[in-house]
């Protein structure tokens, strides 16, 4: 309990004061208020995004969990007419089941659109799963799995408005990609003040592009037939999650991934922050995140964050 609520202090303590919505007044749609507050709206989300990831909910185990079947559903849709004329729709739902030792969740998203001549200009299909079984307090296993698919990347050309560029790019476009992966977790260090969990496994991953969903490669503009296939390759996943509270103010937390296969580039992720809680209304975070890939031109990116939350 004290962990959790030293960690998420940052966050309580200042969402209500901080981000409270306030009234916009009548005509704010025609004179482009509302258009504005919506953007100012995204940038506090995004804000207390970055401090609520670092409130990791596995860093606790099973024992804080809401038990039982429960999840949301959302759906958005557009539909424009006049100097444009386009559609656009969008659904998405998670579906969590938690019960005793086991903890397990589904994800799904559907995006469609469509752009003024009536040709499908987005047509995107994602879903995730997560799940954990705890043996015990420190000992764990885990699954990983996600699959997308771009319902574009067809080796058709969509539109006449589509450019050479695009068009050809889907040939080396995924159309289909999908990953499964598994494998043991532990806590090495559980104690109010310090947690580190790390686990490995093993996954698979598989990956169609546009060129082998069509059976053709694009040349000089000219589709040719291609013996191209589908990809199915292992993988193997490693994660580390670091936690340490200097204070009642102050925590840091450091969180390292690793994806390695045969086949494909090696992919190296680590982001360390730096919570402060300055005072009830101020509270800090600073990052510095890097990304590795194998065999890129300039192999690492390095990322600097800071987000400030101040209410009053």
């Amino acid at each position: 309990m004290t962990l959790l609520t030293s960690t998420a202090a940052i966050v309580i303590a200042l969402a209500v004061p901080a981000f409270a919505q306030s009234e916009i007044a009548t005509g704010a749609d025609a004179t482009g208020i509302s258009g504005i507050d919506d953007r100012i709206t995204d940038i506090e989300d995004d804000v207390t995004d970055r401090f609520e990831r670092d409130i990791d909910p596995d860093r606790f185990g099973p024992a804080d969990r809401r038990q039982g079947l429960f999840g949301t559903m959302s759906l958005s849709y557009t539909g424009r007419t006049g100097n444009t004329e386009n559609q656009d729709l969008a659904i998405a739902g998670r579906v969590n089941f938690n019960q005793g030792q086991i903890a397990q969740s589904v994800g799904l998203s559907l995006e469609f659109g469509e752009d003024d001549f009536g040709n499908k200009d987005q047509e995107d299909v994602k879903a995730i799963y997560d799940a954990q079984y705890y043996f015990n307090d420190q000992f764990y296993a885990f699954a990983l799995g996600r699959i997308s698919q771009n319902g574009l990347v067809d080796g058709v050309r969509n539109s006449d408005a589509q450019s050479d560029e695009d068009y050809g790019a889907e040939f080396s476009d995924f159309r289909r990609d999908a990953f499964l992966g598994f494998g043991p977790g532990y806590r090495v260090i559980n104690t109010p003040d310090t947690t580190w969990r790390v686990q490995a496994g093993v996954g698979v991953r598989y990956t169609e592009t546009g060129e082998a969903y069509a059976g053709a490669t694009l040349i000089d503009g000219v589709l040719v037939a291609s013996d191209a296939s589908s990809n199915t390759e292992t993988g193997y996943i490693a994660s580390s999650r670091l936690y340490h509270r200097f204070n009642e103010n102050v925590f840091l937390t450091n969180d390292t991934d690793y994806l390695g296969s045969k086949d494909s580039d090696d992919v190296i992720s680590n982001e360390f922050g730096v919570n402060f809680q300055i005072s009830e209304q101020l509270a800090t975070r600073v990052s510095y995140t890097t990304e590795y890939q194998e065999n890129r031109t300039i192999r690492t990116d390095n990322t600097v964050g800071v987000a400030v939350v101040y209410g009053f």
